[in-house]
């Protein structure tokens, strides 16, 4: 069997961490968003601009999502970093800078 590497489409936005917690993680516990906010030790409002993709996992929130959940704090942060990445990429106006090479 042949084996073909995932190649992540460049034009794609990559997932919101907010889009994973609202439609795969949180609906599979079966708790509420306010049961949810409670054990992560933050507000039902903070969990809701997460939810609602307003608000980035900060380092501190990917530390609790990955205690509650069992998952890496890790992956949490490198979901937001690729989504801010994709972003910055085409809103960032870079055409000044130019580019140098060490000697």
């Amino acid at each position: 069997m042949r084996d073909y590497p995932a190649v992540a489409n460049p034009d794609r936005c990559p997932t919101h961490p907010g889009e994973l917690l609202r439609e795969d993680v949180l609906p599979a516990t079966g708790k509420s968003k306010t049961e949810i906010a409670a054990l992560l030790g933050i507000s039902r409002q903070h969990l809701h601009d997460i939810l609602q993709e307003r608000k980035p996992v900060s380092p501190a929130t990917a530390v609790r999502l990955a205690k509650l959940f069992g998952t890496s704090p890790d992956s949490w942060v490198g979901m937001q970093s690729a989504f801010d990445t994709w972003h910055a990429k085409r809103n960032v106006d870079v055409s000044g800078i130019p580019t140098i090479r060490a000697a």
